[in-house]
C-alpha cells in the first residue's frame, strides 16, 4: 500500500496493509522477541538469557525489582541476573523479562470511551497470573508457558489501537452488550484482534502455544492441536477476569466459555476459589501491572 510512514489511505486498510505496517516499525522492543528465542531454544542456557537481558539496563534492573519483591520469599538480596536465574528459572525469568518489554507498548496512554490502554495492560498481566493459577490449580507442567500465553492473548488490540486508529475507535464507539468484541472488529475493520494478533505473532516467532492461544483464546472449540490445554486456561482466565471488572476494553463482552471450562473439568467451586486467589496474586505482583 502507497501512503507516507504513519498514515492510511481513506480506504479502509486490509489485514495484510496493517501486518506489513507493523512489521516494518518492528512495534515489540527486540528485546522481548530476543528473550523469548533465547529461553525457548533447548541449545541455549542461562549464559545466553543473562547475555541477552544485559544489553537493556532498564530491563535488567526492572526484572530484578521484581525478583526482589515481596512475592518470592528468599534469605538475601539478588543482586544480579545471574542469581535471579539460578533462584527462579529460566522461563520464569523469561516473563519477567517479556511483561517488563512488553509494558512499553502501553506507556503512550490513549483513552477511548471505556477503553483505557493502561487498562488493557492491566488485563493482560492479570489474565496471565490467572491462567497460570488455573494451570497450577490443574498441575499441569508448563504453567510459565500459560502465563506467557494470557500475558500476550489480546496484543491483537493494541496493535489495532496503534495502527488502524480510527477504525478502532470507531469499534470502541460501537462496543454494546450481546456481541462480542470480535463481532464489533469485524463490522468495522473486516478482522478481528485474534486473527491480527496471531498473524503478527507469527511474523515474531511466538511460542506456539502463545501463538495458538492469540488465535484461539475466544474459540477453542475451533482449535485442533496439542495446545488445546494451554488455551482453555486462558479462555477462562479471560472470563473470570473480565467478570472481576478487569477488562480488555472497558466492558464486559466475553461469552461464558463452557466448553473450555467443561474440557479443563472445573467446577463453580474451582471457579470462585481462583477468582478469590487472583485478588492475592495480583496484590503479590503489583510490580509487574506497572508500566
Amino acid at each position: 500500500m502507497a501512503s507516507l510512514p504513519g498514515a492510511y489511505p481513506a480506504v479502509r486498510p486490509t489485514l495484510q496493509d496493517v501486518v506489513d505496517r507493523v512489521h516494518d516499525i518492528s512495534t515489540l522492543p527486540q528485546i522481548a522477541l530476543q528473550v523469548m528465542e533465547v529461553a525457548n531454544d533447548a541449545d541455549s542456557g542461562a549464559r545466553e538469557l543473562k547475555e541477552v537481558m544485559e544489553g537493556d539496563a532498564s530491563l535488567s534492573s526492572r526484572v530484578l525489582r521484581c525478583v526482589n519483591s515481596s512475592q518470592y520469599a528468599k534469605r538475601g538480596k539478588i543482586t544480579n541476573l545471574q542469581q535471579a536465574i539460578a533462584y527462579l528459572g529460566m522461563q520464569q525469568i523469561r516473563n519477567l523479562a517479556v511483561t517488563a518489554s512488553a509494558s512499553k507498548l502501553f506507556a503512550a496512554g490513549g483513552i477511548i470511551g471505556s477503553y483505557d490502554r493502561a487498562g488493557l495492560w492491566r488485563h493482560l498481566v492479570t489474565v496471565g497470573i490467572c491462567a497460570r493459577l488455573i494451570a497450577m490449580r490443574l498441575n499441569f507442567s508448563d504453567f510459565e508457558d500459560v502465563f506467557l500465553a494470557g500475558l500476550l492473548h489480546d496484543i491483537g488490540v493494541v496493535l489495532e489501537d496503534q495502527h488502524v486508529h480510527e477504525p478502532f475507535t470507531e469499534v470502541i464507539e460501537s462496543l454494546e452488550k450481546g456481541k462480542t468484541l470480535s463481532e464489533i472488529e469485524r463490522s468495522h475493520l473486516g478482522f478481528d484482534h485474534a486473527v491480527l494478533g496471531a498473524k503478527i505473532a507469527e511474523n515474531w516467532k511466538f511460542p506456539p502455544g502463545v501463538l495458538a492461544t492469540i488465535r484461539y483464546h475466544h474459540n477453542t472449540t475451533g482449535y485442533r492441536g496439542d495446545q488445546i490445554e494451554v488455551i482453555r486456561c486462558v479462555e477462562v482466565a479471560n472470563f473470570i477476569c473480565s467478570l472481576k471488572g478487569i477488562t480488555s476494553v472497558g466492558v464486559h463482552l466475553v461469552a461464558f466459555p463452557q466448553s473450555a471450562i467443561r474440557g479443563l473439568s472445573l467446577s463453580k467451586e474451582d471457579i470462585l476459589v481462583l477468582a478469590q486467589d487472583l485478588d492475592r496474586e495480583l496484590t503479590n505482583n503489583e510490580n509487574m501491572l506497572q508500566i
